[in-house]
């Protein structure tokens, strides 16, 4: 077990962190706990055995018949499953560390973890991949969930909620595997689970969401939006549609092309959210506090004081709170922005005797300060905590590389969110949809200076692939979408710092070899 184990650091420091990375563990192995009927999978952590059960892609005790549940409380437990994209693993690293803007940096010992950090950054994984296989159990794990769901007489209103979960999980198996196994509840072990394709996936899933919609609520902006919406069913469609083009591609690394008829059906759908209430924020970080108003489409909520590792993933064991000294940005993609957009944060302390002062919210690079704000030096080397922009992959001294802190601490003690689905995200859904040749009465140019306005970036005067996939980063970075976003524009498997392969069979993930051991339905993915 590699836990971040420096000699010098204090007793104080190595149980704060142990007691926070338990807590995170036992949470998630909360959120995990499989219903009736299903196998316990473990959870891993990034500081835990990199170890998990044998599992089949979806598996049931009994070899035949099914006994309905209780449908109110496997809707409970399917949205607590929700949680499980909260984690730093898994599901999140394999949206994240894949892409160029994050890297998980080895520093001495820490996040080493027999290389899996450094294999998702270079693209070099295979099916053994125990994030891999941590994804895919979760996802197949909580979509058999909402299969038991609809099997137990539910009401019309939660039957529409499980349908939006259900497709919710599947898309993301879709998405990211380009197969989807599926379990009737009433099959026995003795019965493998058929499989969808890609495409077939595609269309099961549409299908959930549109005979979901007129059973939704009808739910504007909220920052506890924990419930699934008509805004969530159109935020997701709308998703769906902008990438059909590469979910029904006959090679799924392209080149796509890009139906109008889909493009007006994204903005649509995009229009369909708009219509329910929701804008954009004017306060950029609000969006990722309790102060959220007008953004927040889909959420999973965290009570005060519950350990949040979006920040301490990032931040340096000196600071307050002391975090894990583990993931940053690249420098390439810090330079995106422009310095007076207000999405790179704030660009230096807050008022001098604030808590957290020396955490602001944004990209945390140069001179790192205490509370009552004085410099910060950086115990492990004794020199002033200076975040650079420049950081290795492997080697990394503890102050390389410039940390990311969109959920502040400060909300973490008043309690705060994780987003799931959010309008700006759909909004930029229209953009593209309008510069991929969709019918709207704005230019895609006018619309996304609507939004550059508000982040007090410089207006463009058109908007090209490029300029639009460097927005998306802009506004979304470190939210989960970026790997979906580099798929549709052709460069998640370029080559980039310390990434020296560009293999294009890359742009889905290999199923699990335990998946395909125990179920002959799957094939192996090509490359794999």
């Amino acid at each position: 077990m590699e836990l971040i184990q420096e000699q010098e650091r204090s007793l104080l420091d190595y149980q704060q962190l142990s007691k926070v990375l338990n807590s995170n563990t036992m949470k998630n192995n909360k959120y995990n706990k499989v219903i009736a009927g299903l196998v316990i999978v473990s959870m891993i952590s990034s500081c835990t055995d990199l170890v998990t059960n044998e599992t089949d892609s979806i598996v049931v005790k009994s070899s035949g018949g099914f006994t309905a549940g209780n449908p109110t409380d496997l809707l409970i437990s399917s949205y607590k499953d929700l949680g499980n994209f909260t984690d730093q693993n898994n599901i999140y690293a394999l949206y994240e560390h894949t892409t160029d803007e994050l890297i998980p940096p080895t520093r001495g010992v820490d996040w080493g973890d027999n290389g899996v950090w450094r294999s998702l950054y270079t693209q070099t994984w295979d099916p053994t991949h125990a994030s891999i296989l941590g994804a895919w159990n979760n996802l197949n794990q909580n979509a058999y969930k909402d299969n038991q769901i609809l099997a137990s007489n539910p009401s019309p209103a939660q039957a529409a909620e499980a349908k939006f979960l259900r497709a919710f999980y599947m898309y993301h198996v879709m998405d990211l595997f380009g197969q989807v196994p599926f379990r009737e509840v009433t099959d026995g072990v003795d019965v493998n689970p058929k499989v969808l394709t890609r495409s077939e996936a595609f269309d099961f899933i549409v299908k959930d969401l549109t005979e979901a919609l007129p059973g939704l609520p009808k739910i504007g902006p909220d920052v506890k939006n924990t419930q699934a919406s008509r805004a969530a069913a159109n935020a997701l469609l709308a998703r769906l549609y902008l990438n059909k083009a590469i979910y029904k591609s006959a090679t799924p690394a392209g080149p796509y092309t890009f139906d109008k008829a889909d493009m007006d059906k994204v903005i649509a759908y995009a229009d369909a959210v708009t219509a329910d209430g929701f804008s954009l924020e004017n306060a950029y970080f609000d969006n990722f506090s309790v102060d959220a108003k007008s953004e927040i489409i889909l959420t999973v909520r965290h009570d005060a004081g519950t350990p949040q590792n979006r920040i301490w993933m990032t931040l340096h064991y000196d600071q307050n709170p002391s975090g894990w000294n583990g993931f940053a940005t690249l420098a390439d993609f810090y330079n995106k922005f422009e310095s007076n957009d207000s999405r790179i944060g704030a660009p230096s302390p807050v008022a001098v005797g604030k808590k957290y002062h020396g955490i602001t919210k944004g990209f945390l690079v140069g001179q790192q300060y205490k509370d009552d704000g004085t410099p910060m030096v950086d115990s492990r080397s004794q020199k002033l905590l200076q975040f650079t922009k420049d950081v290795p992959l492997s080697g990394a001294a503890t102050e390389k590389g410039i940390r990311v802190i969109k959920y502040h601490p400060t909300d973490y003690e008043n309690g705060m969110q994780y987003i799931l689905l959010r309008y700006a995200d759909v909004y930029l859904m229209k953009v593209e949809a309008v510069m991929r040749g969709g019918t709207s009465s704005s230019s895609a140019a006018d619309l996304i200076n609507v939004l550059r306005s508000k982040r007090g970036a410089t207006p463009l005067t058109s908007v090209t692939e490029t300029a639009m996939l460097d927005e998306r980063g802009r506004e979304l970075y470190w939210e989960g979408i970026r790997r979906v976003d580099q798929v549709r524009f052709g460069t998640f498997t370029s080559v980039r710092s310390e990434k020296t392969s560009a293999e294009s069979f890359r742009v889905l993930f290999p199923i699990p070899q335990q998946a395909i051991d125990s179920n002959p339905n799957l094939i192996p993915n090509e490359g794999y």
